[in-house]
Parts: C-alpha cells; structure tokens; sequence
C-alpha cells in the first residue's frame, strides 16, 4: 500500500470578521481536499501537548508518530541533523535567527527574509569572531534560520532543561526585553546576543540594506536550544519505508533521525514563493519507486502568511497546496491500487496573534478500508462536529497506516 501525508503548516484558523465568520480553511477554494473528506473521514488532533510550546518541531513530531514528551529534546537539534551535523554527549545547538530589533521591538523575526547570500555574510562574520573559541560554532542555514552549536569538549554544558528561550516569531512588534533566555546559560546566550548587535552596526551588507530601504538585520536572537535526541527508526515502529518533501531544515533533521529519505525539490523555498507543482511532482515520483511506502509533502507557506498577517496570502497559499499537491497526489494514488491519503496541518497559526497556536487540528483522511463519514468539506468546523478525536497527536500515524483502525476509534 501507498501512503501520502500532506502538511499544510498552521492551516488552522480562526473565524475571520473579514471573512464573514468563515476560517480560511472554509473560504478557500480546495476541492481536493474537500473530496478528500467527503471520501473518507474527518477528526481533530491535538499535536502539541498543552506543556510544551506550540512549534512545527512538537507538531511534526506528533504527526510522524513519536510523542514528544518523550523524544523531542529541543528544536535546534533538529535542526543540525538535517544539516548532517553530529551532536556528541554533551554538546548542544541553539537555534540562531537573523531579525531585526529597532527601538527594542522585535520588527521581524526574519530580517524581512533575508536573502541567503546577505545572511551567510553576517554568520561568517560571526564565527570570524568567535574563531579561536573551541565551543562555539556559527553555521549557516536558509535564509535567517541559522544554527550555534556548542561543542562540550569534555566539559560540562552550561544548558540545562531549565535554560528558556522564546521564539522570535511569538513577539512580532512586541518589546523584547521581558522574552530574553534565562535560566542555565542565558547569559552566555544574551553576550552572544549583545556581541552580534556590535558586529552588525558596522557590517557593510547592513549599510546597503538600510540604504535600499530594506529592513537590516540588527543581531541574532538565540532560541530553540537542545542536545541530540533518541528516536526509533520508523520502518522499525511502523513497517513502512518513508520519504520527506521540505524546504525546512526543521522536518529534514526528524527526517534524517528517523531513517527516512530527504528529497530535496528545486524551487521549494519554505515561503509564499515556493514551487506547489514542483513538490506535487517530487511526490508523485517518490512515490512511485519501490523502496518507498510513504511520502511527507510539507509546505510551510500558510504559516508564514499566518504570521505576517496576511489573510489573502494565506487563503492564495492553500488554494494552491490543494491544487498542485493534494489534487495531483490523490489522482495519483487512486489508480494505484490500495492508498492512503491523508491531509492535516502540525498546529494552529493565528493570522489575529500572527503566532503559533494550541489547540486540535483538522485532518481528513481518506483511502483503503475507510468507510466515508457524513462530512462533506475540510475545514475545523467540519472537523470539530465529527466523533473523532485524538486527544494525542502521536496516535494519528499508526492510525492512518493500518487499515481497519479508524473504525474502532470513532
């Protein structure tokens, strides 16, 4: 059998005023997703435990079938896996964003999307002046999403569980100084933080930047801090051989940890711009070889609408995960004999806080040996009415991959 899961990330809305009262899931035009439901069925998962903050790491985590309670160790370390990045005992990575912070109101968490060229030249500039120092290391990423790792040595870590940090992306236009990292090694962190807003002052990529009227990287805010963790292969859980379409380093690195292929997709860029055929099409192809059951297409544009605001873009972004991705994939499946489809975002993205949200998610499932329910559209209203719920989002994989079990759940 084929499986497919497609990750429309922070899809999850509230009702809008500007919309009538509809969320963006019921007033976009998704027909395949639509069918989907009204082929299968339709339930809610909550995939971030009410203790952790809600972030695609907790969510995917759940969504691939591995309880975050019990192996997510930090976002930052997954990260560095999907960078090929070997985190020994002791050693640890925290998460490195490129923003801009004026006035101490954090203006963008991404520098207004720096350019990858533009933010290389400023972690270079970084590890420039750390080198010499046998502990910290800057290494670059996509775009502002950039890692620090700290290497042990031998020596005990300054992070413990209690080290906190805030993502960047949860203080849009908010005074930053109250969300600063405290606990074990938070001063490290803030000295790092304090030294990079002396370097940038002066970086002349900055100069041009403020020149051309685009927003400057003004320092590096540290966050997402964690060691490597212990997860299980997934053909070892599960019995099934997966694949993952991403453009962020975030799913790559569960991904890698969990012994599945990493498809890299030309044009995916993990922004509203990305290439929606290109990643129907990777999946399509990886799908159709033979060393690979199930396939993950994750697309990170409605979330990133989501936190800039933008209602429009949010709507434009899963009218065309619907028609390039799920349209595509289903048509695919369905002529290939026993399927699995299922659709289902990794939390809730407020467009009204522009964050990261708490709370279940719709999924829509549909496929082999599912018997249709009454839904006939996907959306959280469709999906709040329906009797099933998970209350753990871990349990959603094992349900999608053997057949006979939803029954049992409703």
């Amino acid at each position: 059998m084929k499986f497919a899961l497609v990750i429309p990330d922070g899809v999850a809305d509230e009702p809008q005023a500007a919309l009538n009262g509809l969320t963006p899931l019921q007033a976009a035009e998704i027909p395949q997703m639509d069918l989907v439901a009204r082929l299968g069925v339709v339930g809610r998962t909550d995939n971030v435990p009410a203790s952790m903050p809600s972030g695609s790491d907790v969510g995917t985590m759940s969504l691939f079938g591995y309880d975050p309670l019990v192996y997510h160790s930090g976002r930052a370390p997954l990260e560095a896996a999907a960078q090929g990045i070997e985190l020994q005992a002791g050693d640890w990575a925290v998460r490195c964003n490129l923003v801009t912070i004026l006035d101490g109101v954090m203006r963008s968490f991404t520098a207004e999307q720096i350019p990858g060229g533009h933010a290389a030249e400023l972690i270079r500039l970084l590890q420039q002046d750390h080198c010499g120092d046998s502990h910290w290391k800057f290494v670059v990423g996509v775009s502002y999403r950039n890692l620090l790792i700290y290497r042990s040595r031998g020596t005990p870590a300054p992070f413990a569980a209690a080290t906190f940090s805030t993502p960047p992306h949860d203080i849009t236009d908010q005074p930053v100084a109250e969300f600063l990292p405290t606990g074990p090694g938070a001063a490290e962190l803030r000295s790092l933080m304090d030294r990079s807003r002396e370097l940038f002052a002066d970086a002349e990529i900055n100069r041009q930047r403020t020149a051309a009227g685009i927003l400057p990287a003004t320092q590096i805010w540290l966050w997402g801090q964690g060691c490597r963790p212990a997860m299980h292969p997934f053909v070892e859980r599960f019995g099934v051989r997966g694949a993952v379409i991403t453009a962020v380093d975030l799913l790559r690195g569960i991904g890698r940890l969990i012994g599945w292929e990493v498809i890299e997709v030309q044009g995916a860029t993990g922004y509203l711009d990305t290439d929606y055929s290109a990643k129907g099409r990777a999946a399509i192809e990886t799908l159709a070889r033979d060393d690979v059951d199930l396939v993950i297409v994750h697309v990170e544009a409605t979330d990133e609408a989501s936190h800039e605001g933008n209602l429009e873009a949010k709507i434009e972004a899963v009218r065309r995960i619907d028609q390039h991705i799920v349209g595509p994939l289903h048509n695919w499946l369905s002529q290939q004999g026993e399927y699995r489809l299922l659709v289902c975002p990794d939390h809730p993205t407020f467009l009204r806080t522009r964050t990261h949200s708490h709370g279940y998610c719709p999924f829509a499932m549909c496929g082999s040996a599912l018997e249709p329910d009454q839904a006939t559209a996907y959306s959280e209203v469709s999906a709040a009415a329906s009797p099933l719920v998970l209350p753990r989002g871990c349990d959603l994989m094992p349900l999608f991959l053997r057949p006979g079990q939803v029954s049992r759940v409703g």
